[in-house]
């Protein structure tokens, strides 16, 4: 069961590409007139505010349709052989939403969309050698203007829908490579051996139009409902309290409070990256394949896994606004916020690896998947920390 979420974001991409192309014919990319053409677009077009509103929920829904996605593919065993490759093609994918997403959120040239943006490549001073000249180069000067909403212009409208007008065919022609989609079995069942097949039309046919439906009409009652939102004009010279990153990068804004920038901005995200590329060529013991949390054991050490990270992520989170509310001299902070923390997740994800490989006997594929929930579920955690508990001065307080 896949329950339509690669059909729901194909939908999802398709609405982007129409209404982005409608709202081309309004929005005009200059510091000085982008604002009001916003403005102009929701009170004078016919449908001008519709659009906008499809095209805001479109995007922010296709970034978490396509992380259900990705979750859905992992915990089906979806990247084993012969999907290997499709997996990392998901990945530049998924990079790629999410780009867009970042591209696009500066367009309207408004306080949160300017301060958002100003905070996000502000991380990218602390990237050692490369960092400063990255973000000159996509801001197009020091800090953001004109040059920094062209830039952005070309690479929402232009770069990356081309990206993902290669990936997206090349991505449902190699699941076609592959026999298709991968069968849901039990874990007694062997791999490749199923029951009898059904035929694309009228089964899957009818299950994706209903899928598209379904996704149209949810995207089209919202956008009648609640707006796009659009605050007042960008103002360089006052930032709001507190300024926040997008939502989508608000994990690793909450990392900045308890991590030394250079591990929170590359360290800890590339580590990351880096092993979603190499899951689907770790080493496992069995072909899991179609088998939702590889087995009975994985199911249950999956849920403990997803009920300790959140534990230990909001104690950890709390312990350490109270010991930076009681700073005292000690190491410098490459070492005290950065090297000493960082060796301590290294040491908590590898002794919680070996417990269930020693205690709980799991295989390899179990503990890797266990492994996996724990450190997306303790992300998951600090976006939401990010997002909902952190008030003015970026201080901890109770969602409200």
């Amino acid at each position: 069961m896949t329950w339509g979420l690669g059909g729901a974001a194909l939908v999802l991409v398709f609405l982007l590409f129409g209404t982005g192309l409608m709202l081309k014919f309004v929005y005009e990319p200059f510091p000085d007139r982008a604002y009001d053409s916003i403005v102009y677009l929701n009170n004078h077009v016919p449908f001008g505010l519709l659009t906008r509103n499809i095209h805001w929920l479109s995007a922010n829904g296709l970034i978490m349709v396509a992380l259900l996605h990705l979750l859905r593919v992992y915990y089906t065993g979806a990247f084993h052989a012969p999907r290997q490759v499709n997996w990392l093609i998901g990945l530049l994918i998924l990079a790629a939403v999410v780009l867009s997403n970042f591209s696009g959120y500066l367009l309207p040239w408004d306080q949160v969309a300017y301060w958002a943006i100003t905070i996000s490549t502000s991380m990218l001073d602390y990237i050692p050698i490369a960092g400063a000249a990255i973000k000159e180069w996509m801001l197009g000067g020091t800090e953001p203007g004109p040059g920094t909403l062209v830039n952005f212009y070309a690479f929402h409208t232009a770069i990356l829908p081309t990206i993902l007008l290669i990936a997206l065919p090349y991505h449902f022609w190699k699941i076609r490579k592959a026999r298709g989609l991968v069968i849901p079995r039990s874990e007694e069942e062997q791999p490749g051996v199923n029951g009898a097949l059904v035929d694309t039309m009228p089964h899957l046919i009818i299950r994706e139009a209903a899928m598209t439906i379904l996704v149209l009409a949810t995207v089209l009652l919202i956008a009648m409902f609640f707006n796009a939102p659009l605050t007042e004009q960008a103002n360089p010279g006052l930032s709001p309290n507190p300024t926040k990153a997008p939502w989508y990068f608000m994990g690793i804004q909450e990392m900045l409070m308890h991590f030394h920038p250079v591990f929170a901005i590359l360290v800890i995200p590339l580590t990351l990256l880096l092993g979603l590329c190499c899951i689907p060529y770790l080493r496992y013991e069995t072909d899991s394949s179609g088998v939702w949390f590889v087995s009975g054991k994985g199911r249950v050490l999956a849920l403990w896994a997803f009920i300790i990270a959140i534990a230990t992520t909001i104690a950890a989170v709390v312990g350490g606004e109270m010991m930076a509310s009681s700073q005292a001299i000690g190491p410098p902070d490459a070492i005290n916020t950065g090297l000493v923390p960082f060796m301590a997740l290294v040491g908590v994800c590898t002794g919680f690896y070996i417990l269930l490989k020693k205690v709980f006997k799991a295989n390899n594929n179990e503990a890797i998947q266990a492994l996996f929930t724990l450190l997306m579920t303790a992300f998951v955690v600090l976006t939401c920390i990010g997002i909902w508990f952190r008030g003015t001065g970026m201080q901890l307080m109770w969602a409200g």
